[in-house]
């Protein structure tokens, strides 16, 4: 039999177009395995955000299982120049802070160079030590000794023959140990090397600097000599040799303003009521927003509309029956027992709504009935610990958003094996249609050459026989 390169060829007839309309009635039955596919990636991608937000959710959760968010206090100052910052260790208490004076850094300059020097000559003719004296001095009254006598420490740099100003300047600012920078300033006589304390206070004061040799000398008129900080809590002097003034007040870290000096402000340390405020709101909020995506997970899409990826199923069923019993359920042991006492109740569509007023008259009252309530005396005592432990069980590694997104995902690969199987198996039924195809398609052609052969012989035969 002839062989067929070409379906149609012989017998004159649109085999591909029927072999092409056999593939897709073949390729049908995939349709099913893609859909079924495709539905449990979504269920993957829901479960994802579902976990986002019962994450949140827990977030909330566990600020409210944290004692210490019960014990917070908060600094308010009436005035401008200071702030404050409180730490655990602070008390309730209020303070007239009057500052005296604020902390200033030491400052002093040489004399100026000759007119005609530029500051990258060469300024030392032989080798110099530079000597920089630290801490100022004080007579009893609080004025500034006279006699400069330094009470630190002192530091010197030693300085190869032929260093120029700017050489000097740069070495003084790379040294760490200094404790002074360097600049240079052109008085319009000549030039100055400028130098200014790196800490402030009176320890850290640069009081003098000389050179053991050259022209550079000082100049005490420019000196002026660094301060501590002095300020009065309640009547008692507090000094500080930064403007950060720590221990003063016991858990509360002072920071003043050397713009402020002089100025006598007001100090209340009280319970931060407006931290614990935000956080039981923050658990309404995120309630809410789970609740919200859950809704859409769950919602039926009727004809117009698709229902959402993970409607029916039984693992939010759980989720969502187990959180309302935890936050619905009355808590032993304390005055409060359940959240609507505070102003927190469960309305009909399954969403948190928060009554301010109440929950800050509670506040304002005792907020140790509420650290009773949520943190209880253990991390399982209080409603927190409760709802922490069963977002555990749904958000642990092998919760049961973990199980849920496994099983979906071993399903995805289960239907790829089927299609990849199925696909195989139309792609070998479409084989056989198409060898069939070439048999036909090879027994109709040879069958038109002896059809054309038989009406070309009895053509002959009527000719030889005088038939028209």
């Amino acid at each position: 039999m002839a062989s067929i390169s070409s379906l149609g060829i012989g017998s004159g007839l649109d085999l591909n177009g029927l072999l092409d309309q056999l593939r897709s009635a073949e390729r049908e039955k995939l349709a099913p395995l893609t859909v079924q596919r495709s539905q449990e990636q979504s269920k993957i991608s829901a479960f994802g955000r579902l976990q986002s937000g019962l994450n949140k959710f827990q977030d909330a959760v566990a600020a409210l299982n944290d004692p210490s968010l019960f014990e917070g206090l908060s600094a308010k100052v009436q005035g401008d120049g200071l702030s404050a910052i409180t730490s655990a260790e602070a008390s309730p208490g209020r303070y007239e802070v009057s500052v005296n004076r604020t902390a200033t850094a030491g400052t002093l300059a040489t004399k100026s160079t000759d007119a005609t020097y530029s500051p990258d000559e060469a300024l030392f003719t032989e080798a110099t030590t530079l000597t920089l004296d630290f801490g100022a001095a004080y007579n009893a009254d609080g004025t500034l000794d006279d006699a400069q006598t330094p009470s630190g420490d002192s530091v010197t740099m030693e300085f190869a023959a032929g260093s120029s100003l700017e050489e000097v300047r740069d070495a003084i600012n790379a040294d760490e140990e200094a404790g002074v920078d360097a600049s240079i300033v052109n008085d319009g006589t000549g030039y100055r090397l400028a130098l200014s304390s790196r800490q402030t206070g009176k320890e850290a004061s640069l009081v003098g600097l000389s050179f053991d040799s050259g022209p550079l000398s000082e100049d005490a008129t420019t000196l002026r000599p660094g301060n501590d900080a002095e300020l009065g809590i309640n009547g008692i002097t507090i000094t500080s040799p930064t403007n950060t003034v720590e221990g003063a007040i016991q858990g509360v870290t002072l920071e003043l303003d050397p713009s402020y000096a002089g100025e006598t402000l007001s100090l209340e340390v009280s319970r931060d009521t407006g931290g614990l405020k935000k956080a039981v709101g923050k658990l309404v909020s995120s309630y809410n927003e789970l609740q919200s995506t859950i809704g859409r997970m769950t919602a039926y899409g009727g004809d117009d509309s698709a229902s959402g990826e993970l409607i029916g199923d039984r693992t939010v069923r759980n989720i969502e029956s187990d959180l309302v019993r935890d936050l619905t359920g009355s808590v032993a042991g304390g005055e409060l027992s359940v959240m609507s006492q505070f102003g927190v109740s469960l309305n009909e569509k399954g969403r948190l709504e928060l009554d301010e007023e109440k929950l800050g008259e509670v506040v304002a009252a005792d907020p140790d009935q509420l650290a009773d309530f949520f943190a209880g005396a253990d991390e399982e005592g209080g409603l927190a610990g409760r709802v922490d432990a069963t977002l555990g069980r749904f958000l642990d590694d092998d919760g049961l958003i973990a199980s849920a997104i496994e099983g979906s995902e071993s399903q995805v690969e289960s239907l790829d094996r089927r299609y990849a199987r199925m696909e195989q198996s139309v792609e070998s039924t479409v084989a056989r249609y198409r060898a069939q195809f070439g048999q036909l398609d090879a027994m109709i052609a040879n069958m038109n050459q002896t059809s054309s052969y038989l009406t070309q012989q009895f053509a002959s035969l009527d000719a030889q026989l005088g038939r028209d």
